[in-house]
């Protein structure tokens, strides 16, 4: 008899850059819980996201359909009532679906502040979440403390006080516990349980259901100088920069300001991140860690996303319970996938049988990543483009198709020496043009 379909656990961040963890080798980071789950996973070391702009990349997440395919064009776009996530389709195998946290992929005032409670007091209709079945979160506004939640249980938005991360996770981690301890046969909790946390959705019944449950967390994003729960800040002259920050002027001044708040935040959400997974089942439980971007903190002069270069585009993939064939717990994969991938994952990993990752072929070859327009606020990028990344080389093309970019990551991983115009290099970026 087959094992039962596993738990399925997304963790995702918001503007975490690939390399930036201890287990990474990033001598800023203090990444405890995450070095630790990482010691258990497979780490990717190749992820990217397909977009790197939070709604871009969340709605292809949910969908597994790339921007704008998926509806999601413009910065303000929502997510289409009738787009088919990957909430509906494991529903349809049985799972029990919940969403907490960051949404932003409802209508919102491109008037109202960014930051604030404008966006942060948005009420997602229920017809507009993606099809969960529980859900509990905020459409965006920022707020990396004392964060306004509706949803489920919450008709209206209430503020919970505390640091971002650590409210989500608490209330993710009660609907994970309440979830695991509720008999089959009443949809009544077995044992004890916590006062006032949410319950999940009540129509467990003749058989106890697997969940999936996705933890989406607004930080390490900006504004970096906000408060990290009761870590402080990094000293700005001891940290340590990568060469392709240029010295000496005010991009270095800037990029220390902000990566001191941001090292200090990377902290905080650890330590609410370890909080969940020690609530979290290890018996037949998959667990993901992901971000739907990173920042360029000052690499190439440049700041923020929607970047091409490697700081915006990486992002950090761990997944521990499921495995690639061949490999195991603990081990680094250099398999190039997207979080396009982990919708068709979780699917997989919801059909009967052991949970493993089989790579696609063609994802073993390249990745397609892009940027389908112009988000137009300060310091983002200022073109629409598309491109190509193999494990060694990256090529970058205009809206109109002409060559932007083009780097050989092998020999040059900083992306310091635009090779676009070396005659030399030509057939190789003919190749990569072939794909696109």
């Amino acid at each position: 008899m087959p094992p039962p379909p596993p738990n399925i656990l997304w963790i995702v961040t918001t503007q975490w850059r690939g390399p930036a963890t201890g287990y990474a080798g990033d001598p800023n980071a203090r990444t405890p819980h995450l070095d630790a789950l990482a010691a258990e996973a497979v780490n990717y070391v190749q992820a990217v996201t397909p977009h790197p702009f939070g709604p871009f990349a969340r709605a292809a997440l949910l969908t597994g359909m790339a921007s704008p395919e998926n509806g999601v064009r413009d910065y303000y776009d929502p997510l289409p009532q009738q787009a088919r996530t990957v909430a509906h389709r494991l529903r349809e195998r049985g799972y029990v679906t919940a969403f907490f946290g960051k949404w932003h992929l409802y209508r919102r005032d491109p008037g109202a502040p960014l930051v604030g409670e404008a966006h942060a007091q948005i009420v997602v209709p229920p017809a507009r979440r993606g099809g969960f079945e529980f859900w509990e979160g905020f459409e965006s506004g920022f707020l990396l403390n004392d964060p306004w939640l509706h949803g489920s249980r919450l008709p209206e938005p209430v503020q919970f006080p505390g640091y971002q991360s650590a409210v989500v996770c608490a209330r993710a981690g009660a609907w994970i516990w309440e979830t695991g301890n509720r008999r089959p046969e009443t949809g009544k909790r077995e044992g004890g349980g916590a006062e006032g946390l949410p319950s999940p959705v009540s129509r467990l019944r003749a058989a106890r259901r697997p969940w999936f449950c996705v933890v989406s967390l607004e930080p390490p994003h900006p504004p970096y100088e906000a408060p990290a729960a009761d870590v402080a800040p990094r000293d700005p002259r001891a940290l340590l920069l990568p060469p392709n920050v240029p010295r000496g002027g005010e991009v270095e001044a800037r990029a220390r300001r902000e990566l001191a708040g941001y090292y200090a935040h990377l902290e905080a959400t650890d330590q609410a991140v370890g909080r969940l997974l020690a609530q979290t089942p290890r018996k037949n439980t998959v667990v993901v860690f992901t971000s739907v971007h990173g920042d360029m903190h000052g690499a190439h002069g440049l700041f923020r996303k929607g970047w091409p270069h490697e700081e915006s585009v990486r992002v950090p993939l761990l997944v521990r319970g499921a495995r690639p064939e061949g490999s195991g717990p603990g081990k680094t994969s250099n398999a190039l996938v997207s979080l396009l991938d982990l919708p068709r994952w979780a699917l997989e990993w919801a059909g009967a049988g052991e949970p493993k990752i089989q790579n696609p072929k063609r994802g073993t070859e390249m990745q397609r990543i892009s940027m389908p327009g112009v988000v137009r606020l300060p310091h983002q990028c200022d073109r629409p483009w598309r491109g190509v990344r193999t494990r060694s080389h990256k090529l970058i093309l205009n809206e109109d198709g002409t060559p932007w970019l083009f780097f050989d990551l092998a020999r040059d991983p900083g992306e310091e020496r635009n090779l676009v115009d070396d005659p030399g290099r030509t057939p190789e970026r003919a190749e990569l043009q072939r794909w696109l």
